[in-house]
């Protein structure tokens, strides 16, 4: 991933430097379970231990005549450990070192997105607190509906964050596996509790089956999970996008001392921070396919999965990573203009309420479709008429002949439409 959207806390688990050294560890650790079983001598973990570094330069050079990144990872570190590195890399394959290394990236990855998201979850739950009962219209197809609380939807986005949280909770578990199990995954030249040995130390599970590789069934649900989580992110970045239009204008990104809109209009505030959510986002999808095909490959193995994964793999943890540092960001700067949803709510002049003016005939006995032609006719004819939805329900002789007055004006009472919102918002919080 290009350096604008990478964060220092996530680049640096998907480094070179950081990759090298877990294959390192999981080459000493390999080499420390043999010892154990009197096939590597103790001097030589001493000295690999004390001796062996990481030379990334080096590395390079090497690579750039064997063609094999682990073998001349091995061999820059045989160069510096001497005659005892013969005791590295014993009955192992490439894939042992390779996949446990990045299940251990996947790993430590995965934690700092979910320890993120628990922080985005926190700044939302602030703003269902503050919102709660500030009243707004509710759209559906872009039109007005019914009237809602700001709160309400905030607490619509917690709970998917949380869902969210749980996802990636899963796919901790399903990602922590590795395997020193050799070539075609039969531990032919390898006890199993090298295996053992190392996993443990790597804080990982032995994977039942390895064939040469770790499936990539793990890996595809880590990618998928991911793209889910930056569509929750996207899903707020959305509504605020339409939110701060100027028709609109019930939110506002932040806006910071001396920043620029337009390089042309000077008056412009744009949604940039959502804009550019959404964007990753698609990035987020689009590797998903990459990683189902990822999972069919040939017999036990071969290496048309590598090159896809180089790039997918630390470019989406770093892509979603940013995505969720970035909404922290917003919402906890969010502009909330309360007074613009009031009169938004206003314009379509109460016949928002049209709802609660059927409900109140059918519970008179009026047929639906009878009671929806006549409130429909009510509403439209309040519209063309420019008066509010009210005055049209008590001007309209038919309707008065089944609500009175007072049972018009109670059913367009806004306090109405709220009655059961606490009890949604504190069931959303409790879970």
């Amino acid at each position: 991933m290009i350096s604008r959207y990478t964060k220092s806390e996530m680049g640096d688990i998907w480094s070179e430097e950081n990759r090298y050294q877990k294959m390192l560890s999981i080459e000493i650790f390999a080499a420390e379970a043999m010892c154990k079983m009197g096939i590597v001598p103790r001097e030589a973990i001493k000295i690999i231990k004390n001796k062996a570094k990481i030379n990334i330069n080096r590395i390079k050079e090497i690579e750039s005549t064997v063609k094999h990144d682990v073998i001349a990872f091995l061999t820059s570190i045989v160069e510096s450990v001497g005659s005892y590195g013969r005791f590295l890399h014993l009955g192992m394959t490439s894939s042992d070192v390779l996949d446990t290394a990045t299940a251990v990236q996947l790993r430590e990855s995965t934690q700092l997105l979910i320890s993120e998201s628990i922080k985005l979850a926190d700044i939302i739950n602030k703003l269902i607190i503050k919102y709660k009962t500030v009243p707004m219209i509710g759209r559906t197809h872009g039109i007005h509906a019914e009237p809602m609380t700001f709160g309400l939807k905030a607490a619509s986005w917690y709970c998917e964050v949380k869902r969210s949280i749980e996802r990636l909770n899963f796919v901790l578990e399903t990602v922590s596996y590795g395997k020193i199990s050799g070539a075609v995954g039969t531990m032919a030249h390898l006890d199993p509790e090298v295996e053992k040995y190392v996993c443990k130390k790597m804080n990982l599970k032995e994977e039942p089956i390895s064939t040469q590789i770790i499936p990539r069934d793990r890996h595809s649900i880590y990618i998928s999970i991911l793209a889910h989580v930056g569509a929750a992110i996207e899903r707020i970045a959305t509504e605020i996008r339409h939110l701060q239009r100027t028709e609109v204008a019930e939110v506002e990104e932040p806006f910071t001392s001396g920043q620029k809109g337009s390089s042309a209009m000077p008056h412009k505030k744009n949604p940039i921070i959502s804009e550019n959510i959404c964007g990753l986002a698609r990035l987020l999808r689009g590797y998903v396919t990459v990683a189902m095909e990822n999972i069919s490959l040939w017999h036990e193995r071969d290496i048309s999965h590598s090159s896809t994964e180089r790039i997918l793999l630390p470019d989406a943890s770093i892509a979603l990573h940013y995505m969720i540092v970035r909404m922290q960001y917003l919402l906890s700067g969010l502009n909330v203009k309360a007074q613009n949803m009031k009169l938004n709510l206003n314009k379509t002049m109460d016949v928002i309420f049209s709802g609660s003016i059927l409900i109140s005939l059918i519970n008179k006995g009026m047929s639906r479709e009878s009671a929806y032609s006549m409130v429909q006719k009510i509403s439209f004819d309040a519209a063309n008429e420019h008066i509010s939805f009210e005055e049209a329900c008590i001007k309209n002789s038919n309707l008065g002949k089944h609500l009175n007055i007072k049972e018009i004006k109670d059913n367009c009472d806004l306090t109405l439409q709220f009655k059961n919102i606490d009890y949604i918002i504190r069931r959303a919080l409790s879970d």
